[in-house]
């Protein structure tokens, strides 16, 4: 069975080439560096949102999946991000992957152009500094870094840069060998509930790792949710992050269908 996610990887490698010769790395930290000392403040804390927040959904922006195709081509990122503050998400997840999922960092930034307050995670497979300062230049207040696309000693070196950039890290884990990742102290522990391999769903992914995260940590459920009851019995198992994509953006309203699963979740619980 092919690999799906060593296939986006290599393309990956490919594409930050391509983005570097034509905006080299000096030129993009420059871009940042004006923008840092220009803003008024650090992007929202994702990590506080989802913490204080009854829910914690995490919606996500996503067009298309490599397993699914296209989910909802014609979405507008400003119309649906927007909708999805208004619906009560405590985040919002932007992919900005172009080949596989249909997404763009201009996502990110016109998203924030229309008004979207809420933390943006940078969603996308991040194996360079050179997308730590993509993320940060188009917005993004947090960056998912993927234990499964990187070796350690890479993924605190990442850690640390978006951190120095005033960016928080989902870092994502989907099996018991990754989980030894938790020790560079992410900002959030993401348990990724589809194989990134088949990319096949199972939330009982997310039950089985939980006892295994430390229990300080911002835990984050990512994928396969659809059900008010999941998660409703996630909390329970100690998450306060929940990111649903395609759940959502399937419907021909994202922002309605959040707003119906959110009031959902609060009478079950």
């Amino acid at each position: 069975m092919k690999d799906v996610l060593e296939e986006i990887v290599a393309w990956k490698r490919i594409e930050v080439a391509e983005a570097k010769a034509q905006t080299p790395l000096r030129q993009l930290e420059q871009d940042v560096l004006r923008l840092t000392d220009s803003e008024p403040a650090p992007p929202p804390s994702m990590r506080r949102a989802l913490l204080e927040s009854p829910t914690g959904i995490i919606a996500e922006f996503k067009r298309r999946s490599p397993s699914k195709g296209w989910i909802h081509e014609d979405a507008q990122v400003a119309a649906v991000t927007c909708a999805y503050e208004q619906g009560g998400a405590a985040a919002v997840s932007i992919l900005t992957d172009e080949r596989y999922f249909g997404g763009h960092d201009i996502f990110v930034t016109q998203a924030r152009q229309a008004g979207l307050t809420l933390p943006v995670l940078y969603k996308n497979f991040v194996i360079d500094e050179y997308q730590l300062f993509q993320a940060r230049r188009c917005g993004a207040s947090a960056a998912l870094l993927i234990a499964a696309c990187l070796r350690k000693d890479e993924c605190r070196r990442l850690l640390r840069l978006a951190h120095d950039l005033s960016l928080e890290v989902l870092l994502e884990t989907h099996k018991e060998s990754e989980l030894e990742y938790v020790e560079l102290e992410p900002d959030m522990c993401g348990v990724n509930n589809r194989n990134l391999g088949t990319f096949i769903t199972d939330a009982d992914n997310s039950f089985r790792l939980a006892k295994q995260l430390p229990a300080e940590c911002c835990k984050v459920s990512e994928s396969g949710i659809s059900a008010p009851t999941t998660v409703v019995c996630l909390r329970q198992a100690g998450y306060r992050g929940f990111l649903i994509g395609e759940t959502l953006m399937k419907t021909s309203d994202p922002g309605k269908a959040l707003s119906v699963l959110i009031s959902e979740i609060q009478t079950t619980q």
